[in-house]
């Protein structure tokens, strides 16, 4: 299936779509970049886009928003999409089952979910094991990295998901309408569906902070096919170094940063925007140069192998490449 037609395909099957180019001529690279929903985690992809980062490199970037747990990755093994954005858990996935897919630069270096509890609930200390047990939590969808996190933490607090608690697994971007509807009472959520519950009075101030409690995490990276780096090289790294362009920005004009995100969240009420910014600036979200550490892939590689999702150990060097964001990395 050709890009234009999984377009259409996508479309008819009701998976949300985001189809930005920011370029006015045609591009000699048309890329096509899967992410698992469309978040303001991911801005600095949007800050390439917009800035025209990738354009420099004769890249025009499109991205399509495929909120199933693995959709996204798949979407690149198939050769669909050029790159997914994700945790590097999925390159490891696809090795133990003979398929190469490497992460080549960095995105977001924090677990970028938190845990609310509904109003009315609230915890009293950190004993977490007796204020969820026998509770229902709503998670992303099993596979996804929001669901690894969700059953990661559950094994830390002694709890059993099949036993202990009720998950309701499902969209990243319905856990919210899960606990507003009272499926659950408790929401594993990413911004800016926080700011959107706590000003409806869904849901408090996150009682558990993924991105301080973990640290540094291999969360959301760029992924590409081993094909694509041995035979278009020129196109991997025109990608990246755009990608290391947007994270620079990022951090060098936050004000122009949120001007950017605004077009890309049209709806969003400033104030949520704002509010999303802030947190994710305060728990220092975004990787600063693109680069994937080890240290950030035994997180990722705990929490998956913890939660039964990985089944063996995958090493940092069979699934993550940094060759190009090292050369760009001078440059920039």
């Amino acid at each position: 299936m050709d890009r234009r037609k999984f377009l259409g395909a996508t479309a008819t099957a009701g998976i949300g779509m985001i189809a930005r180019p920011y370029v006015a001529r045609a591009a000699k690279h048309e890329l096509l970049v899967a992410e698992p929903v469309h978040s303001t985690g991911y801005l600095p992809m949007y800050i390439a886009m917009a800035k025209d980062y990738f354009a420099e490199s004769d890249i025009q970037v499109r991205t399509v928003t495929i909120e199933t747990g693995a959709g996204h990755a798949n979407a690149v093994l198939s050769g669909q999409a050029f790159a997914f954005i994700g945790g590097p858990e999925h390159c490891a996935f696809a090795k133990l089952k003979g398929a190469e897919l490497r992460s080549v630069v960095h995105c977001v270096d924090r677990g970028n979910v938190y845990f609310c509890a509904a109003t009315g609930l609230k915890p009293t200390d950190r004993n977490f094991t007796d204020f969820i047990k026998g509770k229902a939590l709503a998670t992303g969808t099993f596979g996804g990295t929001p669901n690894s996190i969700t059953r990661y933490l559950l094994k830390k607090w002694k709890l059993e998901p099949a036993s202990d608690v009720t998950l309701v697994e499902t969209a990243n971007s319905a856990v919210l309408a899960a606990v507003r509807g009272r499926q659950a009472q408790f929401g594993c959520a990413t911004e800016p569906y926080i700011t959107q519950g706590i000003k409806q009075s869904i849901w408090n101030e996150p009682f558990f902070n993924v991105p301080k409690e973990l640290g540094p995490y291999a969360y959301s990276v760029i992924n590409v096919r081993l094909d694509s780096i041995q035979k278009e090289p020129d196109v991997v790294s025109g990608f990246v170094r755009g990608m290391m362009k947007g994270l620079k920005f990022l951090y060098a004009d936050p004000a122009g940063a949120a001007e950017i995100a605004k077009a890309q969240f049209p709806t969003m009420p400033l104030d949520d925007l704002k509010a999303t910014l802030d947190r994710s600036f305060g728990d220092a979200m975004w990787s600063k140069d693109g680069m994937i550490s080890p240290q950030s892939w035994e997180t990722a590689k705990s929490v998956v192998m913890s939660a039964g999702i990985l089944k063996q150990d995958v090493p940092y060097d069979d699934i993550i490449d940094m060759t190009f964001v090292k050369k760009e990395r001078s440059a920039i």
